[in-house]
């Protein structure tokens, strides 16, 4: 069954863009477009979509409907749309369980592959994405919160870093030459023992640890 997928931008020129782009895909179903924070509350509850993409600055209070979307319609996951300039009000959205994070201007395989793994359960981030949210002061709680006694194991070590530069489940079992269902087991183990919901956060709380207690850099992420 196609993956049911909701469009929400005030930027007609982006907002047709995004639809032609997923409409020639076979597993992608486009069932609704809106233009306000409004319209994506309304598209939610009468649609229910699998997917929901939605512009950070459409009109209209977003954070409040990106936070009862989450919280309401939790089969319905967020993706967000963010320039680097608006990493603080992203960084906001991942509080509320938004689940991808694509950079506006990015590539279609980027908006392609974070519809595919939202809906699969997995967290997407522009590869460009993951130093500006890890290094964005608003996640200074996530770490805050942290268990400081926690140990990880050599291969969780690893999986942190392919992690940090964006990669996906499928880089990942690809770069540890382990199955992508090995990779999900130790991303589970991961948000248990960090006590965190999702792999961004396996992040922030891991670099509060030892392993990663050293600031980061840029070059860490490339």
């Amino acid at each position: 069954m196609p993956i049911s997928v909701a469009f929400v931008d005030d930027h007609p020129i982006l907002l047709d863009g995004m639809v032609a782009l997923c409409s020639g895909r076979s597993d992608l179903d486009i069932v609704a477009r809106g233009a306000s924070a409004v319209e994506a509350l309304r598209i939610t509850e009468k649609l229910r979509p699998d997917v929901i993409v939605l512009d950070l600055c459409v009109p209209g209070d977003t954070m409040g409907a990106v936070q009862l979307i989450t919280r309401k319609y939790q089969n319905t996951r967020v993706i967000v749309l963010a320039t680097a300039s608006e990493m603080d009000v992203a960084t906001r959205a991942l509080g509320f369980g938004v689940s991808g994070f694509v950079q506006k201007g990015g590539t279609a395989r980027d908006l392609y592959d974070a519809i595919r793994a939202v809906h699969a359960g997995q967290t997407f981030i522009t590869p460009g994405f993951a130093p500006k949210i890890a290094l964005s002061a608003k996640v200074v709680e996530t770490r805050r919160r942290a268990p400081t006694g926690t140990q990880l194991s050599a291969r969780e070590e690893q999986i942190v870093r392919h992690l940090l530069k964006g990669s996906t489940n499928r880089e990942i079992a690809r770069g540890l030459d382990i199955s992508e269902k090995t990779v999900k087991h130790y991303m589970t183990v991961l948000m248990q023992k960090l006590e965190v919901r999702n792999r961004v956060e396996v992040v922030l709380a891991a670099q509060k640890l030892k392993f990663l207690a050293e600031p980061l850099s840029w070059g860490q992420f490339n």
